[in-house]
């Protein structure tokens, strides 16, 4: 391989925004988990969720890219990591090809999901996509009008959890749904953090995150929310005998602990340095809780 070659697979990994993905590993592996604390585990379907909920975020994220860049909200002078097509490092069409090609793949990838779920997941799949798209692009952009927090939440909460456990268990448990608000709230700070960085330049570009239209306080608050939500959840999967109570109390522990650092972090941050650390920081609190609870669902 050639270092032009290995330079382009690099960029390309960069532009896909490793650090946001664990909001899609996530929810997967712990629906996995529960699926098999019920004895119902089914690792082909698993895997297929896997990789559908990959390609959701990364497609997802190369249309972010490339729509930020037209709508004016990314540009070469941006605070945070640098964006591929408005550091002129990708061709917009090229980054807007890229985004089809993904979204594409994961269409084929979630038809091979319907004998485990039938025509329900197509119609879930194709929502995934459309939202993937609208999250900055089309007539609304879900982001740029306060409502990407929501996106994060319902898709790679709600949705990945309860689809996933679905595909293997052939039903839907209130368990489900109550893992699947904790960790949807986990990863909701992921964006939380990336507006809290950004909200100078999004105003500027007329992108109205939650960050934008009500301030730092709120993101501060936000942000401490999406862990005692996490903290609830735990609790509840233990009232219902789900979780070991010490093994639940533990993981109650840790996510508290771990909810009054970060969010002192960010409130004390002082530059996007600070708050990009924080954000794969907080990504890296998403994949770690996820592993956590899944081992606890075990005992």
């Amino acid at each position: 391989m050639s270092t032009g070659e290995r330079a382009s697979i690099s960029l390309w990994w960069e532009a896909a925004r490793p650090r946001t993905l664990p909001a899609a590993v996530a929810p997967v592996v712990l629906a996995t988990a529960l699926a098999r604390h019920d004895g119902l585990m089914n690792l082909t379907a698993a895997g297929l969720c896997l990789a559908f909920a990959l390609l959701i975020q990364i497609g997802t994220n190369y249309a972010n890219d490339y729509y930020d860049f037209v709508k004016g909200a990314d540009t070469a002078a941006r605070v945070g990591p640098r964006r591929a097509v408005a550091a002129g490092l990708i061709a917009p069409a090229t980054m807007q090809r890229a985004m089809m090609a993904v979204f594409a793949t994961a269409f084929v990838v979630g038809l091979g999901l319907l004998p485990f779920g039938g025509w329900p997941l197509l119609v879930v799949g194709v929502v995934s996509i459309l939202c993937g798209i609208a999250y900055t692009g089309g007539p609304y952009p879900l982001a740029y009008h306060g409502w990407g927090d929501v996106f994060v939440f319902v898709f790679f909460g709600l949705v990945a959890v309860v689809a996933t456990y679905f595909v293997q268990a052939q039903r839907i448990t209130s368990e489900a749904w109550i893992l699947g608000a904790g960790i949807g709230a986990l990863a909701t700070n992921i964006l939380v953090v990336n507006n809290y960085r950004d909200i100078a330049t999004d105003r500027q570009a007329g992108k109205r995150t939650l960050a934008v239209r009500f301030g730092e306080g709120f993101s501060q608050i936000q942000f401490m929310a999406g862990h005692l939500v996490m903290i609830g959840a735990i609790g509840l999967l233990a009232g219902r005998g789900v979780l070991f109570a010490p093994v639940a109390g533990a993981l109650m522990a840790f996510a508290g602990l771990q909810g009054v650092v970060q969010s002192r972090r960010l409130s004390s941050a002082r530059g996007a340095p600070e708050l990009i650390q924080l954000l794969g920081a907080t990504g890296r609190h998403v994949a770690l809780s996820a592993l956590l609870v899944s081992v606890g669902l075990l005992f």
